[in-house]
């Protein structure tokens, strides 16, 4: 049985995005920055999975952000990545993270690659994470920063992730990135009897993020945590536009 859910923290407005950049030249993280990110933004919030907190500890956040907002890399907020886009603050990532219960087995499918930090994050947990990103150079630049990390465990494909990723169905656990009008029915029907699914859920300016459980007879049950705010998740354009 998959652990039970913390206790939801006070209203949070929180930005992520799925559109990225060219990967920046390394650069070695100023002793102790990680460590009082997780410390003072995401443990003192309530984040108690020692895995979860380990893995934040482990990712080096500074390598998925532009060079010259390194500095700025493990602060309280989110970062543009380039277009007018960001990655999510760390507390965001965490909470995320948690709210899906990982354990070490479990296969997840992640849906809006961008940076590939989330999917970092997520490799650090479990078996496998699957992850979809919807804009070619973002997938092709994620790919080639989780290679130069020695990421092994995250497949990624570039596609319209509303349909999931039914070939390698059924996910223990699905975490989406980007906001959504309703929770996509391809998704619930991926993942397993006893799973949880993250989403952020309404229109742009109203989007609670989602925490939803599947039933064994398939039947789903949710609770919304905090208000945020993510980028839409948008959709492949049909053959005939192209």
């Amino acid at each position: 049985m998959r652990r039970a859910l913390p206790l939801l923290l006070p209203l949070l407005l929180a930005v992520a995005c799925h559109r990225g950049e060219a990967p920046p030249p390394p650069r070695a993280a100023v002793p102790g920055e990680r460590e009082r990110m997780v410390s003072e933004q995401i443990e003192a919030r309530g984040v108690r999975d020692e895995r979860v907190l380990a893995a934040m500890r482990a990712v080096p956040r500074e390598e998925f952000v532009p060079a010259r907002l390194r500095p700025h890399a493990h602060e309280d907020r989110p970062l543009p990545i380039e277009e007018g886009q960001t990655i999510s603050q760390p507390y965001i990532v965490a909470f995320m993270t948690e709210a899906i219960a990982p354990e070490a087995a479990d296969r997840v499918l992640e849906i809006g690659t961008g940076s590939g930090y989330q999917a970092a994050v997520l490799a650090q947990l479990v078996a496998g994470v699957w992850s979809i990103e919807l804009e070619p150079r973002l997938a092709e630049s994620a790919r080639a920063r989780l290679e130069r990390l020695a990421v092994r465990n995250v497949h990624l494909r570039q596609g319209d992730g509303y349909l999931g990723w039914p070939e390698q169905a059924p996910f223990d656990a699905i975490v989406v990135t980007c906001g959504a009008e309703h929770v996509p029915a391809p998704l619930v029907e991926q993942l397993k009897p006893g799973g949880r699914l993250v989403i952020p859920v309404g229109p742009l300016d109203d989007q609670w993020l989602r925490i939803v459980e599947k039933r064994a007879d398939g039947t789903t049950t949710s609770r919304d945590a905090f208000p945020v705010r993510f980028v839409p998740l948008r959709r492949a354009a049909p053959a005939g536009d192209r």
